[in-house]
């Protein structure tokens, strides 16, 4: 039987001029990163099972990868066997709950505030379909141990400064406050137990619209008009106006941190980007506490990166809850665009393909590449083929910037592929 080589529904392979787009990607990011004091570490991709399911993931909760048991572990004679019995261990769905973890167990060595980077692989079982996958990576920066809002402003700034670097001028911040639509909530009437099951429903407006929402939230049993006067409030309060809050017991601490960060960020951004408050920002994990935002390109019109403060997580592994907060690039989605749009690598390292006779000999042709490799050339030896036409288009394709052929044991000149 043929075995199938079509990468599992959901990832993809990736060929080595996405890798070169990918990596610098990475490397820009990181250098505008590490630029504003952020440090890099990284974390196992496979955690606990307990760990996960008990993390407020929200829906994510039920995309977990999980893996199973081995060995004498894995008994499948027993009666009555559950999903808990077959597997001990599952695939990180995202970065922040490792984060926590990581912190948690090595928060002796670290500074206080730590300010950590971190990029890898994620899990999801979704629904394969444009734009979604499988396996994919993000691209966080978190802050832990800050309660005051200079985190949230340095998580913005400096986000905001790393997607510049990548080519992004158009976009706006938008941000709200987790603490806020927990008031207006409770003020319309639910209990505080129901918060968090209807941010999650709120956080589908953008796919299933107004509409959609309050038929959801009728489907769940929610009463029908606390539902239609939670949706009329949101369409409401687009402005942050404390006397339109007033009616729904806001706590002013939560509007006044708002403006704070809105303003610093605003005269920060010199004008290049804006930042907007959307009482209608939800973000769907479960752990938010305080102050979420995203970011949109306004050319794409799509989120091209997420986070908020989430500072009850890290006391889910220790006697003391611990201020932390963080902001993820949608690294798949960026990666996306830059191809869409024909993005170019800017001042990329220079690559050069010596082309060398079989019958010469081989030495010169090493010595050669060494000596142009000691200029920061990227330099590959490949035998001169007999279709020589052919062989300088799949070197044009493979990004190189010039070639030169081996003759007597010297290069007479490198010859520019752009002009080929």
């Amino acid at each position: 039987m043929k075995i199938r080589t079509s990468t599992a529904k959901g990832t993809f392979d990736i060929i080595p001029v996405d890798m070169e787009l990918r990596e610098w990607m990475k490397n820009t990011v990181i250098k505008v990163y590490k630029q504003s004091g952020f440090q890099q570490i990284e974390t196992p991709s496979i955690e606990n099972l307990e760990l996960l399911t008990k993390s407020e993931g929200g829906e994510n909760l039920n995309l977990l990868f999980k893996i199973l048991k081995r060995g004498e572990k894995l008994n499948l004679q027993q009666e009555n066997i559950t999903e808990d019995d077959l597997c001990d261990l599952g695939l990180r769905y995202d970065l922040t709950l490792p984060l926590s973890r990581f912190y948690t167990n090595n928060r002796e060595a670290l500074p206080n505030p730590f300010k950590s980077i971190q990029i890898g692989w994620v899990w999801r079982a979704e629904k394969p379909q444009k734009g979604r996958f499988r396996q994919f990576t993000q691209c966080d920066i978190d802050i832990m141990g800050e309660a005051s809002d200079i985190a949230e402003i340095d998580l913005i700034t400096t986000t905001a400064k790393a997607l510049q670097a990548l080519s992004f001028r158009s976009f706006t911040v938008k941000i709200n406050d987790r603490r806020l639509l927990k008031f207006l909530i409770t003020a319309i009437g639910f209990d505080e137990n129901q918060v968090e099951t209807i941010c999650i429903t709120l956080d589908k407006m953008d796919k299933i619209g107004q509409n959609g929402v309050e038929k959801e939230l009728i489907e769940k049993d929610y009463d029908e008009a606390k539902s239609k006067e939670l949706l009329k409030a949101l369409t409401e309060l687009k402005t942050l106006n404390k006397d339109s809050f007033i009616k729904y017991n806001i706590d002013e601490e939560v509007l006044t941190s708002l403006k704070r960060v809105m303003d610093v960020v605003t005269r920060q951004s010199n004008g290049e980007y804006n930042i907007e408050f959307d009482v209608t920002l939800i973000r769907g994990m479960g752990y938010y506490t305080g102050q979420i935002f995203e970011i949109v390109s306004n050319e794409f019109g799509s989120s091209i990166a997420g986070g908020g403060r989430y500072d009850k997580m890290i006391g889910r592994f220790q006697k003391e809850d611990v201020p932390a907060v963080g902001f993820s690039i949608g690294f798949e989605r960026i990666f996306s665009i830059l191809m869409e749009k024909g993005f170019t690598i800017p001042d990329p390292t220079t690559k050069v393909a010596l082309l060398f006779n079989s019958d010469e000999d081989i030495n010169p042709v090493f010595d050669w590449a060494d000596s142009l490799r000691k200029e920061d050339k990227i330099v590959s030896i490949y035998p001169k083929a007999k279709k020589f036409g052919k062989q300088i288009n799949n070197l044009q394709k493979q990004g190189f910037n010039y070639y030169g052929i081996m003759d007597g044991g010297e290069v007479r000149d490198l010859v520019s592929l752009l002009e080929e």
